[in-house]
């Protein structure tokens, strides 16, 4: 297993610079997610851990060792990529032994590994198909075995889980999970879906434009987000973003949409701009009012199973939040909407940094 260390790490591609700055430490065998849009460059980062790609500026460390000119055979990291890549001649018993029969492993050593890792990802009754043969999902397993034989020091994944279905996405996340409690190796994961991210990972990046918005773990960037950026991209649905003016320091008041908000947050000056984020799960929708509550017009209903999405308007401003499901809701109607004060994010205007 490795650490890996970037230190000052920047990547251009002619004058564009697509990764700025990076320094980070990715702990030795730590689940580390790269979570962005397309174009954040964050598969440029993982091929430059892998040596597809060489870093423009800064030093990339294994561990104490300076890995720049090393070649991603030296590197000893396992690749798997979202197109699976498997040897469409070859059953899946020849595909996961393809590593250890490059190294000229001895045929009893290279067969008990295959039935090893074939057992340890539920492949056992498979070994003799092609890949043709396979459903997406098998095919994945497949490429994972393939990787996991050669014992590498990092695991490398490119949205590995991107073409499948819904639910299939949802049980590869948890043997996903699984192997790596078991393997404890180093991995590094690139995905734009954020529900990855936060259900696979020990700690999360998450880029925009080649820069980190936000390190931390799961909750902490769910909770806590470091930027009105990562705010919106992170959760799902994204969060509700209204304006909002400081009226007054001690206690802090905010004016808000025509309400007056009282966080628990530090003084500021009167008159400062900030950005009130409020996550839709934490907006509850009723057609009672039960004191207090915020009058909204509903526009959309969308069910959810044990509950609905409410989309509406409030003062003029789209929101979205929760109602159960005794709660009759129609487009048109006048409804109520509350959040708790502690759930409030407020966010710099001007920076874009939460406060």
């Amino acid at each position: 297993m490795a650490q890996i260390r970037f230190e000052k790490v920047q990547k251009r591609f002619h004058d564009t610079l697509v990764v700025r700055e990076f320094a980070l430490t990715i702990r030795d065998g730590e689940f580390f997610t790269f979570v962005g849009p397309s174009g954040c460059g964050k598969s440029t980062v993982l091929n430059m851990i892998a040596g597809l790609e060489p870093v423009t500026e800064g030093s990339l460390y294994f561990g104490d060792v300076v890995v720049n000119e090393h070649s991603p055979r030296e590197r000893d990291v396992a690749m798997v990529f979202q197109s699976y890549a498997l040897y469409p001649h070859m059953s899946v018993y020849d595909n996961i032994a393809f590593p250890l029969r490059m190294k000229k492993e001895a045929t009893d050593v290279i067969d008990s590994e295959v039935r090893r890792v074939a057992s340890l990802l539920g492949l056992e009754d498979l070994l003799q198909r092609r890949p043709r043969e396979l459903s997406g999902g098998q095919r994945q397993r497949v490429a994972l075995g393939r990787a996991i034989i050669r014992k590498p020091k990092v695991f490398l994944m490119d949205e590995p889980l991107s073409n499948l279905d819904a639910r299939l996405r949802v049980d590869m996340r948890a043997q996903l999970k699984k192997l790596h409690q078991e393997l404890k190796i180093t991995t590094v994961y690139v995905t734009h879906d954020q529900a990855e991210a936060l259900s696979l990972s020990e700690r999360i990046a998450v880029l925009n434009r080649g820069e980190i918005q936000h390190l931390g773990t799961p909750q902490d960037v769910y909770l806590k987000p470091a930027t009105l950026f990562v705010g919106g991209f992170i959760g799902s649905p994204p969060m509700n973003f209204l304006s909002g003016t400081i009226r007054k320091a001690q206690p802090l008041e905010i004016d808000c949409n025509g309400i007056t908000l009282s966080p628990a947050l530090e003084t500021m000056p009167v008159g400062t701009v900030v950005t009130i984020g409020i996550r839709p799960e934490n907006i509850t929708v009723s057609n009672k009012n039960s004191g207090g509550d915020i009058e909204i017009t509903v526009s959309i209903v969308e069910p959810a199973g044990s509950f609905n999405w409410v989309d509406a308007e409030w003062n003029g401003v789209p929101m979205k939040g929760t109602a159960n499901l005794e709660a009759v809701l129609k487009p048109g109607d006048a409804a109520y909407m509350s959040f708790p004060a502690e759930k409030i994010v407020v966010f710099d205007a001007a920076s874009e940094k939460r406060l």
